[in-house]
């Protein structure tokens, strides 16, 4: 074998070592077990977000540590070996101490030598999973904003003074394991809106009450739901008493839009599933109700020019059959907790069978990275299906 070039020395020696080649080790002077260093392998594409420190830790003492990059969130896995994997630091760190050097045996001369600073009992990996979403609406609901607060919107100093259930986005961060981008997209899915640097979710009455108002208004000013003016509405919103940033957020949290105006104002069209289906939970905040009852007023609350289907309440309600009669009751997937057993657990105690047009509306949102809706499944159901002619059902595993 050939002897390690005379001009290698600590990590690089073994880095340089050509096939069929050795190389000597030897203790470095600071050999110890080092509990600050931990060997992290990573795939390749997560390479460079670490070496140019493009990656937080994040977690509370009592939870387990995630590591986020800008878009992904990554669980943290020691994997422990039964091989001795041996942690050799680069040349520079025998500045202060004499190059380890050895005698080796075949070629009568002293030669450099392989530093060893630490005997690893394993290494930590990362996989990706989905972000923990479940606790930004538990903080986002501790404190939602209310009718009395539109006084105090312009007192800054006020209402910093009762921040209690108030959370800034540096707060969130650091409180919710999840990227930059999936933490911005859960607020969004939340109609979350930043209020005097605190990031707020709308009472539910104060959305009905400042939605009502949008439709009085389009009828007196005779508006299309299809095409609504941003600066029209909003002045008239605010004419009404409702904050300007939150009769922004209106536009937004019903609506999407259809024409940005070049040196003048947005287009906005109404989504008239989005209009429905805050008619229907407004309805079942009440309790369960019967089918045809419900159906009677849902009609009578939505706006002349929408047409609602129930077909658009997938995911927010369940029905039942109670003798001859169908009940209807509020059941919404956005109130799941997105953890697939915890899901699964939760519906198999609402019901326990669920035929698949049922179920379906209930976890498709489930995000597992690696796990196809097919392997959900597989994994926290049992199929069962007697014959070939009838619809499979599910049950719990």
């Amino acid at each position: 074998m050939e002897p390690p070039s005379s001009d290698c020395r600590g990590a690089e020696a073994v880095l340089n070592l050509q096939p069929s080649s050795s190389i000597s080790i030897t203790y470095h002077p600071l050999f110890g077990p080092h509990n600050d260093l931990i060997l992290l392998e990573l795939d390749e594409k997560l390479l460079p977000d670490i070496l140019h420190q493009r990656v937080t830790v994040r977690g509370q003492p009592d939870e387990d540590a995630v590591i986020c990059t800008e878009s992904k969130t990554y669980a943290i896995k020691s994997v422990g070996t039964s091989n001795s994997v041996f942690l050799i630091p680069p040349s520079c760190q025998f500045n202060s101490f004499e190059e380890p050097k050895c005698l080796d045996e075949n070629y009568h001369e002293r030669q450099l030598a392989a530093s060893v600073l630490k005997i690893a009992p394993g290494t930590m990996e990362l996989f990706e999973i989905a972000p923990k979403l479940d606790k930004l609406r538990l903080l986002l609901s501790e404190n939602p904003y209310k009718t009395e607060e539109d006084t105090e919107m312009g007192d800054l100093e006020e209402m910093e003074s009762e921040t209690v259930g108030l959370y800034r986005w540096d707060d969130l961060i650091e409180k919710v394991q999840a990227s930059n981008d999936e933490l911005r997209n859960g607020l969004h899915a939340l109609s979350a809106v930043e209020i005097n640097g605190y990031w707020r979710i709308l009472d539910e009455k104060y959305m009905d009450t400042m939605l009502r108002m949008l439709f009085h208004n389009a009828v007196l000013n005779d508006w299309s739901f299809a095409s609504l003016n941003q600066d029209e509405v909003v002045n008239v919103l605010v004419s009404d008493g409702f904050p300007h940033k939150l009769a922004n957020h209106c536009l937004r949290a019903f609506g999407s839009k259809v024409d940005e105006g070049v040196g003048t104002s947005d287009t906005w069209k109404l989504d008239v599933r989005k209009v429905c289906v805050h008619f229907a939970r407004e309805i079942l905040r009440g309790g369960k109700r019967k089918m045809e009852n419900f159906m009677e007023e849902w009609m009578r609350k939505i706006p002349e020019g929408m047409q609602a289907s129930f077909d658009m309440l997938e995911g927010e309600v369940l029905t039942e059959r109670i003798g001859i009669e169908t009940w209807i009751r509020a059941f919404c997937v956005s109130s799941l907790p997105s953890s697939p057993a915890e899901r699964f657990s939760i519906l198999f105690k609402q019901r326990p069978k669920w035929e698949w047009k049922d179920l379906q509306p209930f976890i498709r949102d489930l995000n597992v990275p690696g796990l196809s809706a097919e392997g959900l499944l597989l994994k926290y159901t049992r199929r069962l299906q007697p014959t070939m002619d009838t619809e499979p059902v599910f049950c719990s595993r």
